[in-house]
């Protein structure tokens, strides 16, 4: 079976969106970080933010590819053997090493890689719960102040962060939000801001596997595969109806070429007799993929979501002005609408990674013979 491979699509650390001139251009893509020596090295971990992305390989190399620190469209491409994960902001690269955590001002990046000492740096001591960027009794964030500790009581599995707020999910399989609250992003009901860790009581006795968080919105994956979502529903991030979209679509007319306009009759299925759409849904609110697929793996970008089902297929719905979706259009969507891209060459979607208008699929073919994309 073929090695698994990297597409990308949307705007971000790769070819823009405005370069391409036909909708099978906006398609899923193979990731191309640009330059010949990254071209050859396959990625392990992928970060985006969004004028550049971020990518470790397997033998230890950065790959930093877009307008990195601001600089004209480039690709960086760097050896750093002790670096074992990332994390990105526009300003700033953390680094995941062997006994520490740097980060590194993106303004300080040559040609040749990383320049001069990190802006910042903390040793690490004992062992770390979970997955970057949960370290030592706390997290890395990728904006001052770069680390944060959590209450003693709490044992961490997994840490999302969003725009605003956060989202961790705990060994107990217990989802826990905090941070600004304005777009009901929390999930506790309120638009409060929340200074500390605390527990999402309307998901209490649900065992969760997964947890996600975009701009203003949140996703969370039940052991038996349900998607829970909440907060700001402004472009159907959420895949619940959404009254911009519904406007827009009666505004434009059947069959009109519009950026926000919901994926034809099968957005419109079982819409016939909903009155009532959402803008904030402050409670996680159950959201069913079509078919009854059961999810896997979540991600958010800053107003779309892409999940991961457990037969390898991706869904997508949100904003779509990018192509950030995958359809191979620049439509919005309030309704989970599966890639077909990945099903048409035979090809299993094993994890997601959404940038802010961007998104990042990890899959492997399902035949013995590498398949072949044109660029």
């Amino acid at each position: 079976m073929a090695a698994p491979a990297w597409f990308a699509f949307g705007f971000g650390g790769f070819e823009p969106v405005w370069k391409r001139q036909n909708p099978e251009a906006l398609r899923p893509r193979p990731l191309d970080l640009g330059g010949k020596e990254a071209s050859r090295r396959c990625v392990c971990k992928l970060r985006p933010s969004w004028s550049y992305t971020a990518a470790l390989t397997g033998d230890g190399y950065l790959v930093l590819s877009g307008f990195v620190g601001g600089l004209p469209q480039q690709s960086v491409c760097f050896l750093h053997g002790g670096c074992r994960d990332l994390l990105t902001s526009e300003k700033y690269l953390l680094l995941l090493c062997k006994d520490h955590v740097e980060c590194w001002d993106t303004g300080s990046l040559t040609s040749a890689g990383l320049h001069g000492e990190p802006l910042w740096k903390m040793e690490l001591s004992g062992d770390k719960d979970g997955a970057f960027p949960l370290v030592s009794a706390g997290y890395v964030c990728p904006n001052p102040p770069f680390f944060k500790e959590f209450p003693h009581q709490l044992q961490v599995y997994k840490l999302a962060l969003g725009g605003e707020h956060a989202v961790l999910l705990s060994t107990q399989q217990t989802v826990y939000a905090w941070g600004s609250g304005r777009h009901g992003q929390l999930g506790h009901g309120g638009v409060e801001y929340v200074p500390e860790p605390q527990t999402v009581e309307a998901l209490q006795g649900v065992p969760m596997d997964d947890v996600a968080a975009g701009g203003w919105h949140s996703v969370s994956i039940s052991e038996a595969g349900d998607t829970y979502v909440w907060g700001w529903n402004e472009s159907g991030q959420l895949g619940l109806p959404c009254n911009k979209l519904a406007k827009v679509s009666e505004r434009m007319g059947a069959g009109s070429k519009s950026v926000e306009i919901s994926h034809g009759e099968e957005a419109e299925k079982g819409r016939e007799n909903i009155c009532e759409f959402i803008s904030i849904q402050a409670f996680p609110a159950l959201m069913d993929l079509p078919e009854g697929a059961a999810a896997h793996k979540a991600s958010c970008g800053s107003r779309h979501t892409a999940v991961v089902t457990r037969c390898g297929s991706l869904y997508t719905w949100g904003w779509g002005n990018y192509g950030q979706l995958g359809h191979g259009d620049t439509a919005s969507s309030d309704q989970p609408t599966r890639v077909k891209f990945f099903s048409q060459h035979q090809l299993d979607v094993q994890d997601v990674v959404c940038g802010v208008w961007s998104t990042f699929v990890l899959c492997h073919s399902k035949e013995n013979e590498p398949r072949q994309f044109g660029l």
